[in-house]
């Protein structure tokens, strides 16, 4: 007997479920190793996994004869664009002896033509890369060939993978021949980009969007896989490459390919968890739970000594913080959403660490963290040293961790300083948050509550939205204040700042201003605030200038009023202990409880 390949199927590529993956003797004769990717490809909707959707879809149509004359299958990399285009193409040009003339959307043996599509070999079945073939020249190829029928399928099919690297020519060219083909011509395209895609040429195809296998799924059929490559993986080992791969079978294929390699000679040794996530570059996910917990302890020493140990073991530092991350997003859920916990998809050592770190954090706690950590990750990824600037992001998230939120930190005033308390409103202004990446020593603002003081910009500023008066309006302009909001209510932004930047007043009274004006004041303020009233109130006003000092402008009394606050904030008891809580802090701004935040 000669030394040959003993599988289970006649193609080159046999598939998962039909008789493929036996074992290969070692000869000279024997083929070229083929990866795991190619070697069980499906071949029928049946071993597609998680498309179900799609497939009932694709099911159903060819069963009641409603077939589009174009498909366009769109998705992340690796989760069965082509290997679909090929099936729904074996399926449409099936011909079988001992079965019915027509489509068939579950062939359970190979007919005449399946052998030449799966080997992408078949004249009627023509496979085209719009990544390499991009111009009109090409797409006229296509369509002088949809003239022809087909020499001996049912359907010619034009298979155009990565359609969207097609020129804007090439798409225009295609779009008459695409929305009124020949009944004998189907096209199927495929793109990881459907936004690049015209929607001119959306609008003439039947679209599908094939999903990300899920990590239970893909996880299956790895175990699957695995098992018929006679090589032992440990669950964990599993579920590390099924979180890998992202949802792509391609890439988790790869990967167990790489595994397999990984564990021994032939593939036929036994790969663990610990061997993946040396292959991978991560960290063991139950120190990445130890790093988090020291890190939201505020335990910096013990954190770096920590992620030092997990650099000198092989983990990439971006690939702790990704998985940091992931375990506070996981932890969120879990508060958001208690079911989360009961993930079976990772282990119950996990789980149950999930479920007691989540009952000691709280949500702004965590939210803290991920953007910490979300804006860690980038830095970490750009810096030239890695470990140092993930360093760096564990500082910043351990000296924040034991910063008290808004609402505690009120609480703590509240019962350190009860007599200065009671003075406070029912609902009084939080302090604010420090600012991300300073830690404790940031400059923080604080905001509190004091007693208004009317201030004649806020009377012109509410008044904007009014529209202009009529000509009774000089009976309601009694102050200068009035005057200044008549100006804003017109609408005249340029009078408005003049007169609150550069008027000093020095007398008022009904029709006559009489005031000095500040340096940068333009020489025809006066004559244009007189024509402007004029036209405003429907009476005469005299605008006259003055040599005497005045009173200050509106901008400058209003920054001596907030000089004032401030000193009032100071003097507070309790904005005095919130200043201690936070070295470094300082007041940027006081506001009363009624103005927004």
């Amino acid at each position: 007997m000669d030394d040959t390949a003993l599988t289970g199927h006649a193609l080159d590529e046999p598939a998962l479920g039909l008789g493929g993956g036996g074992t290969a003797l070692k000869s000279a004769s024997a083929p070229a190793y083929r990866v795991l990717a190619r070697k069980y490809r499906p071949r029928s909707f049946a071993e597609l996994i998680g498309q179900e959707a799609m497939v009932r879809t694709l099911r159903n149509a060819i069963e009641s004869g409603r077939l589009a004359h174009a498909f366009i299958l769109t998705g992340v990399r690796g989760v069965g664009k082509t290997t679909t285009a090929r099936i729904l193409a074996r399926c449409l040009n099936y011909e079988h002896p001992d079965m019915p003339p027509g489509p068939c959307i579950e062939p359970g043996q190979d007919g005449v033509h399946c052998a030449a599509i799966a080997e992408s070999r078949h004249m009627d079945v023509i496979e085209m890369d719009a990544a390499s073939r991009t111009g009109i020249d090409d797409i006229r190829e296509i369509i002088e060939g949809v003239r022809y029928r087909p020499a001996s399928a049912r359907y010619k099919i034009y298979i155009i993978d990565e359609v969207h690297m097609l020129s804007r020519a090439a798409f225009n060219g295609l779009l008459k021949t695409l929305e009124e083909p020949p009944a004998h011509v189907i096209f199927i395209f495929a793109t990881t980009e459907i936004r690049k895609v015209p929607v001119t040429v959306l609008s003439r195809c039947q679209r599908f969007d094939l999903r990300r296998v899920s990590v239970a799924e893909l996880g299956a059929h790895l175990a699957r896989i695995a098992a018929l490559e006679n090589c032992a993986l440990s669950p964990g080992a599993l579920g590390l490459i099924a979180r890998a791969a992202e949802g792509s079978v391609r890439d988790a294929l790869s990967l167990l390919d790489q595994a397999i390699a990984h564990g021994g000679v032939g593939g036929a040794g036994s790969v663990s968890e610990a061997q993946v996530r040396d292959m991978l570059g991560l960290a063991d996910r139950g120190r990445v739970f130890d790093l988090l917990e020291q890190v939201l302890r505020g335990d910096l020493p013990a954190a770096m000594v920590e992620l030092q140990a997990q650099y000198e073991n092989g983990a990439d530092p971006a690939a702790v913080l990704q998985d940091m991350l992931e375990i506070v997003h996981w932890l969120t859920r879990i508060k958001v959403a208690p079911q989360a916990a009961e993930d079976i998809g990772l282990p119950e050592a996990e789980r149950n660490r999930g479920r007691a770190m989540a009952q000691k954090l709280s949500v702004p706690v965590l939210t803290r963290a991920w953007q910490f950590l979300l804006k860690g990750l980038n830095e970490v990824r750009e810096a030239q040293h890695s470990l140092a600037a993930a360093e760096m992001v564990l500082v910043r998230l351990g000296y924040a961790a034991d910063l008290p939120t808004p609402a505690d930190l009120i609480e703590r005033l509240r019962a350190t300083q009860p007599a200065a308390a009671g003075n406070l409103t029912a609902t009084p202004a939080p302090l604010a948050r420090p600012h991300d990446a300073g830690g404790p020593q940031a400059a923080t603002a604080v905001a509190w509550p004091l007693i208004s003081v009317p201030d004649p910009v806020q009377m012109t500023a509410a008044a904007v939205s009014a529209p202009v008066a009529d000509a009774q309006t000089h009976a309601m302009v009694h102050s200068f204040a009035d005057v200044v909001a008549l100006a804003a209510q017109a609408r005249d932004i340029k009078l408005h700042a003049a007169l609150t930047r550069d008027v000093h007043l020095v007398h008022f009274e009904s029709g006559r201003i009489e005031f000095r004006p500040g340096p940068a004041a333009e020489p025809q303020l006066s004559a244009r605030l007189g024509e402007k009233l004029a036209q405003w109130t429907g009476q005469r006003w005299i605008v006259s200038i003055s040599n005497q000092p005045g009173a200050p402008s509106m901008d400058e009394a209003s920054r001596d009023r907030a000089q004032q606050r401030e000193a009032e904030a100071l003097r507070d008891p309790l904005v005095q202990e919130a200043l201690k809580i936070f070295p470094g802090a300082e007041i940027v701004a006081v506001r009363d409880t009624g103005e927004n935040s």
